[in-house]
């Protein structure tokens, strides 16, 4: 007889540390704490605040997602908001101090876009942190914010694609029910063949039963 198949009802996520979004927002975090002027200032402040909440938004919605699509959904729409007001903010902070906000046009944007893109977590930042400018510094930031809010925005479609597909916690419990009673039903149907071949085989040998 075919093996029991089994019901998930909980949704299993990606462990949050382990997608390369949440190791870009730690990054964009930790960025903030030690790159930025710790002076009172407000804007700085916010900035520190938008980093961490894109990073905390991400671990929460992560976990309740396993029992929500609807709070994953949001809490991750949450932190991309987060990451995209931290990209706007250090855009202000380029153009308030002229400094230039490298395009595809400056020679070093394709190399920062391709560091960016294969070094997600913050150990492979932090060799640098004592080398580079403050140019150079904002804008690896902005870059980190634009591909964390790609991949984000990747993730959201995903999520949705697959709620449409197989709907949330509610369907999944509905199905897992379903499952089961028919399993059963199979089996005690399969039980009954058997029973009966084996009283067939039984009378056939002149055996009583």
């Amino acid at each position: 007889m075919k093996e029991k198949k089994k019901f998930q009802i909980l949704k299993r996520q990606q462990p949050w540390r382990d997608a390369f979004y949440y190791q870009k927002t730690e990054t964009l975090y930790h960025f903030c704490q030690r790159f930025l002027p710790s002076h009172g200032d407000r804007t700085v402040d916010q900035m520190i605040q938008a980093a961490r909440s894109g990073k905390q938004n991400i671990v929460e919605g992560t976990e309740d997602g396993e029992t929500s699509t609807e709070t994953y959904i949001k809490l991750l729409n949450v932190a991309r908001s987060s990451i995209q007001e931290l990209r706007e903010d250090y855009r202000d902070y380029l153009i308030s101090r002229n400094l230039t906000i490298w395009t595809k046009k400056h020679p070093r944007y394709a190399d920062m876009q391709d560091f960016c893109y294969n070094n997600n977590k913050v150990e492979k930042y932090i060799p640098f942190l004592n080398i580079w400018n403050n140019e150079e510094m904002a804008n690896t930031a902005l870059t980190l914010c634009y591909q964390t809010d790609s991949m984000l925005n990747s993730k959201l479609k995903k999520i949705e694609k697959e709620f449409v597909e197989q709907g949330g916690i509610k369907e999944r419990m509905y199905a897992a029910r379903t499952g089961y009673r028919q399993a059963q039903e199979a089996e005690l149907t399969h039980l009954r063949q058997e029973v009966q071949r084996l009283q067939a085989l039984l009378t056939q040998h002149g055996i009583p039963f």
